[in-house]
């Protein structure tokens, strides 16, 4: 316990931060007049806060932290955050607690998934409260993401510019929200104006802007996009894709300096190098393999090939019946996602270009004597070698053990799955989780297995935090226990 004093420290003053915030969705209710469920929601940030207070207060040790105390925070929050949101989920819809965390982690996981019967009826307030986890939690990742990224010896963030000696991760979480959560609005309410030009109303407008900036991919209504019968809305949504897959570092240095700063960043080109060759090879599967008319696989194909690099997760079609070739591009796309310090999940496109610098390096250095220096080059910048080592090594770890997860998921869910089933899909929809995506091809259904429900909670909760927050807090369990 002396070990978790400073790891509680730090979850309490988080709670008691972004609990105020969860109290919005009581004017949802008032404003649908659904008054039975002002005291379900209201338990939500009275049970944050109240827990968030006595953590806060709690007796700690008085030595700095350790960076695996921050990281066991990091994860704590996420999990105490979709832990509390169930209340109104199992008060109102009766939902086992299994059924209503895999709901809550996939909304505040920004994931997409739902167990929800798309034929029952959902309450206006729940169906926004869903929607708004995702805006919440799109930005704690971003604020996160900006956090560690100032910690890093590569990428070195502007909006972060405490000591770097400093371990705590969260006080440095709030303090970079704060930054950017006018930003963070802005975006949100463009993309609404921009959703409305397909003459969707206002309200569902707000709705699917907050999903979509936050790269979550709920739907705030039953029956999908289908509803609308628009084109126009999922050509007017890729955009706000994007833009949510975007570094928001690039849009407070813009809004600082009043001048468009994005092309020049490796990540964007890189996220519109995959969306423009991606959405070629998706849209010729479709026609050429699929048989789809050209305008038809040009829709799907654009779609969701952004949906899959944004990790939003929005979904018209059954991807089941997409070519299995194109499933597995899908699938490898979901697992890149988008942009470090942005909402997007995935193992982030600066990792991808990271993890190629770094093989060009390594065999670069094979070819030449052992005296001459070859420097690692990101950003045009130079690193040193005792810098761009140890960062090649995490960014590296990260995609292995993110890699390791989707295998031992896959095998646990075969394991205990005793009919046959698609291994293809399943590992589609695993991968899926571990990016905060969304996109199924049809093994997550309410009727799934108990065992595999908990696997997805549990990939889900992994993936958002880049699995190493999540590890480093079951070993300090693990060592607490000795």
């Amino acid at each position: 316990m002396r070990y978790f004093s400073t790891v509680f420290a730090e979850l309490g003053g988080m709670l008691e931060y972004i609990g105020p915030m969860t109290a919005v969705p009581l004017l949802i209710a008032v404003a649908f007049r659904e008054y039975s469920l002002l005291l379900p929601m209201a338990a939500v940030p009275a049970t944050l806060f109240a827990l968030g207070f006595l953590l806060n207060r709690l007796p700690r040790r008085k030595e700095d932290i350790r960076l695996s105390s921050a990281f066991c925070s990091v994860a704590l929050v996420w999990l105490v955050f979709a832990l509390v949101s169930t209340i109104p989920f199992i008060l109102v819809l009766d939902l086992s607690l299994t059924d209503a965390l895999f709901e809550t982690m996939a909304g505040w996981t920004g994931t997409g998934f739902s167990l929800l019967h798309p034929s029952g009826y959902i309450p206006e307030t729940l169906l926004f409260w869903r929607t708004f986890m995702q805006w919440i939690g799109g930005i704690g990742v971003i604020a996160l993401s900006i956090t560690m990224a100032g910690r890093g010896g590569l990428v070195q963030s502007p909006l972060f510019r405490s000591d770097s000696r400093s371990e705590r991760i969260l006080p440095g979480v709030i303090a970079t929200g704060k930054e950017i959560w006018a930003v963070y609005v802005f975006l949100t309410l463009i993309g609404a104006g921009v959703i409305l030009i397909a003459g969707v109303p206002l309200y569902e407008a707000i709705m699917l802007s907050l999903t979509t900036i936050s790269t979550g991919g709920y739907l705030p209504f039953e029956g999908g996009l289908a509803i609308y019968e628009s084109r126009l809305l999922e050509y007017l949504l890729i955009p706000v894709m994007i833009v949510g897959a975007t570094p928001f570092t690039l849009y407070y240095i813009s809004y600082r300096k009043r001048k468009l700063s994005l092309f020049g960043n490796e990540q964007v080109k890189l996220l519109l190098l995959f969306l423009a060759a991606g959405s070629a090879v998706v849209i010729a599967d479709l026609h050429y393999l699929n048989s789809l008319p050209l305008t038809e696989a040009v829709r799907q194909g654009l779609f969701f090939t952004a949906a899959a690099i944004s990790t939003t997760g929005y979904q018209g079609q059954q991807i089941q019946l997409f070519p299995s070739v194109t499933i597995v591009f899908l699938m490898l796309l979901m697992f890149i996602g988008g942009s470090s310090e942005s909402s997007a999940g995935g193992v982030k496109l600066s990792r991808i270009a990271i993890g190629y610098r770094g093989i060009l390096w390594w065999f670069k250095r094979v070819f030449v004597r052992t005296k001459v220096l070859v420097p690692f080059m990101y950003g045009g910048v130079k690193v040193p070698e005792s810098v761009a080592e140890p960062e090649l090594s995490k960014n590296m770890l990260v995609i292995i053990l993110s890699v390791l997860t989707v295998f031992i998921a896959t095998m646990v869910v075969l394991q205990f799955h005793l009919i046959s089933l698609d291994v293809t899909n399943l590992v589609f929809d695993i991968v899926s989780a571990l990016s905060s995506c969304g996109l199924s091809a049809g093994y997550v259904t309410p009727g799934m297995p108990f065992v595999s429900k908990w696997v997805f909670i549990i990939v889900m909760w992994i993936g958002r935090l880049e699995v190493i927050p999540v590890i480093v807090l079951l070993l300090g369990i693990f060592r607490a226990g000795d």
